[in-house]
């Protein structure tokens, strides 16, 4: 035999071998591969604290014997996320504030979901055309006042009236809360009266823009204000405090007032979540936003952190429902997020926080 030819036998015979070797080697680890596939896990990225939704997890474990890993960020989800690209293993974004949950949108980070259980329980106005982005809890910002005011009817035009000159306490302007709130009212009445609103407002602060919203319930007790803007489910987190408590004090001095827009309800905000993009465990992704619109997990959003569930039909934590009548603005938080800039542009323009 030619050295060219006992070469090439050798060379079928290893080959021979390698391949054999491989096709072992394939069945032995495709158990652990397609183990690997049906793990029932879904990958949590989340700007909200884990205490507060943590009940809401465990619970979805419990039912579903999906285990959610979560990864808690404080900022830079969007950035994180894009990083990762096709290789994240994030399955669910979710954070608070309505902009910050569309800017996951803008960023191409999302994918759209279609799923009759989401869109039953959230209504048209608190969701994604596309169904990328779902509310999952609302948050109602108020009115804080003195106990001893008669304030029926108020509107949140209402607080650019002279007759509340150096009364009011509030945030800064720039706060996303604040942003949302001055980006409706433009939404409603148009930059231009916006601007005089938001003048008027200035005019009528008790000290500067700062601070945050139990601060309001602080200082109206102390006499420094008589009202203020702040979100509803403060005052159930300052009421439930512990006795005999500063926060405690502050919750329990002030009445909580749900304004209006003269051509609206009630200003909201929201917590949500989306869908990831690249999402691996896709299935188990669409599950858990589902769980957390059903009445159970609802309930648990409305006890754990005293805010409104998005699905109606579902209690309000009692404290809560002691604020009266809900009646929440329709307009679709895709047209508030649209005017963000512009609010943003008017707050310096104005010099709300100097």
């Amino acid at each position: 035999m030619t050295d060219s030819r006992l070469s090439r036998t050798r060379f079928s015979a290893i080959r021979h071998s390698v391949s054999r070797l491989a096709l072992v080697l394939l069945v032995a680890v495709l158990p652990a591969f397609q183990a690997h596939a049906q793990e029932k896990v879904v990958n949590l990225y989340t700007t909200r604290e884990p205490g507060l939704i943590q009940p809401l997890l465990d619970a979805f474990t419990r039912d579903t014997g999906i285990e959610v890993k979560t990864v808690f960020l404080r900022d830079g989800l969007l950035e994180r996320v894009k990083a990762e690209g096709a290789r994240s293993p994030a399955d669910v974004l979710m954070t608070v504030d309505s902009g910050n949950l569309i800017d996951l949108v803008l960023g191409g980070v999302t994918q759209g979901v279609r799923s009759k259980t989401l869109e039953s329980a959230v209504p048209a106005y608190l969701r994604g055309r596309t169904g990328h982005w779902f509310a999952l809890s609302l948050r109602d910002r108020v009115l804080y006042a003195d106990k001893s005011l008669t304030l029926d009817g108020f509107r949140y035009e209402d607080l650019a009236k002279p007759e509340w000159k150096g009364r009011i306490c509030i945030r800064s302007g720039q706060h996303p809360y604040n942003i949302s709130l001055i980006a409706a009212m433009i939404a409603h009445q148009g930059e231009a009266k916006t601007e005089a609103w938001l003048r008027g407002v200035k005019a009528n602060l008790a000290r500067k823009a700062a601070g945050g919203d139990r601060d309001v319930a602080r200082d109206i007790l102390a006499g420094i204000c008589d009202i203020g803007i702040a979100n509803a489910y403060y005052v159930g987190r300052m009421r439930t405090a512990e006795a005999g408590s500063e926060q405690r004090a502050w919750g329990d001095a002030i009445q909580v007032v749900r304004p209006t827009f003269a051509d609206g309800g009630t200003h909201v905000n929201i917590s949500g979540a989306a869908v990831a993009k690249h999402a691996p465990n896709r299935a188990h992704a669409v599950r858990l936003l589902e769980y957390l619109v059903s009445d159970r997990a609802q309930q648990l959003y409305a006890e754990a952190n005293f805010e409104v569930p998005v699905k109606r039909g579902v209690a309000l934590a009692p404290v809560v429902a002691g604020f009266g009548a809900l009646q929440v603005d329709t307009l679709p938080l895709g047209k508030v997020v649209e005017q963000r800039k512009r609010a943003s542009a008017l707050v310096d323009r104005v010099g709300f926080d100097e």
